[in-house]
């Protein structure tokens, strides 16, 4: 299997560069696997395509301003994209220029905030920084300082944080959203609470291992970056229970997915606890877990992609479904329109 089956033409204009307004006002691209069918319809409502026998599971991360700005001694500027926190103040990063910054540099970002580089990632590309605050705590310097770590084919600047973080963001670690819960507002979810669909909250905290480019031909030889991930007890027996009454596990975006498919173990039960994962899922992977998923349009030749192909079950009909979405001028990647997969 290449990495180059997975290739889709996606005309630039369809890349959207900001949110809609309101959330749940985006499009709707629902493919029942079942019948092999495609409708159009609107976000919200995924409320009429819902029933009470319904689990809906939702990465409740919350993405920090990981995007950050530093001054060598020379006076040179350095970006820093802070991907995972390895302890209290000390995270891997990717730096840029990474060349200018090598093990034992200091930065400076304000007279409260610095940081040494301590260690090398070279299997990333990345190095591990160790943050030395002078003044609060070092998320208050990151809200002070840092900016939404936007992917790179968004141009335009956010002019609200907020609409980079889903409406039910509570656990912060991520250094990007989870997409496809970007959809919901608070007043979709209290309908979809009150027709009866049971809400789930997970956690994995968003890294390099959702979005890092697939650089092998070989699509078995690529590696994840590992990612943190929680689940807790009540969480697990809940849909444990669930699922032993035959509730459809809905699972929204493909980070709440990796979640559950790293938690479940073969005979389909879901296990509590906190981990890394660098679960991969691409077409010949089995789910056992995951019943649907509601999640945006991928990148060409990513893991994201290879996870929708795995799901649906063929590499074909999902590249089917994204020229389809083409060809309808669907909204795509972060700020894009979304699929209900079922």
């Amino acid at each position: 299997m290449k990495t180059s089956d997975f290739y889709y033409n996606l005309p630039q204009e369809l890349i959207a560069q900001s949110p809609v307004e309101p959330r749940d006002s985006s499009r709707l691209l629902v493919y029942n696997r079942k019948n092999d069918t495609i409708t159009h319809k609107v976000f919200r409502d995924i409320l009429d395509l819902l029933t009470p026998n319904d689990v809906l599971v939702v990465n409740n991360t919350r993405v920090i301003p990981a995007r950050i700005f530093g001054y060598k001694p020379t006076g040179a500027k350095i970006e820093l994209l802070l991907l995972k926190r390895l302890e209290l103040n000390t995270y891997e990063a990717l730096l840029k220029p990474a060349k200018k910054a090598p093990v034992g540099t200091t930065l400076h970002f304000s007279e409260d905030l610095s940081c040494e580089i301590t260690g090398d990632l070279p299997e990333i590309g990345g190095r591990v920084v160790k943050f030395n605050v002078n003044n609060g705590t070092l998320e208050e310097q990151l809200d002070k300082l840092g900016e939404m770590p936007l992917p790179p084919y968004i141009k335009e600047k956010l002019k609200n944080k907020d609409r980079y973080q889903t409406v039910y963001n509570k656990v912060e670690g991520s250094s990007a959203a989870p997409t496809a819960g970007l959809h919901f507002t608070t007043q979709l979810l209290d309908k979809i609470k009150a027709k009866g669909v049971q809400i789930a909250e997970v956690t994995l905290d968003v890294g390099l291992g959702t979005f890092r480019p697939v650089m092998v031909e070989n699509v078995e030889t690529h590696v994840m970056h590992s990612e943190h991930i929680c689940i807790s007890e009540q969480t697990a027996d809940m849909l444990n229970n669930a699922k032993q009454q035959d509730k459809r596990i809905i699972a929204v975006g493909t980070t709440s997915v990796r979640t559950l498919e790293s938690m479940a173990d073969e005979k389909g039960v879901l296990h509590a606890g906190s981990k890394d994962t660098s679960i991969f899922i691409y077409p010949g992977v089995k789910f056992k877990f995951v019943d649907a998923i509601i999640t945006n349009f991928h990148l060409p030749e990513s893991t994201l992609i290879m996870l929708v192909s795995a799901f649906i079950g063929s590499r074909e009909k999902t590249l089917e479904i994204y020229n389809t979405a083409v060809k309808e001028k669907y909204r795509f990647f972060s700020f894009g329109d979304s699929m209900f997969i079922e």
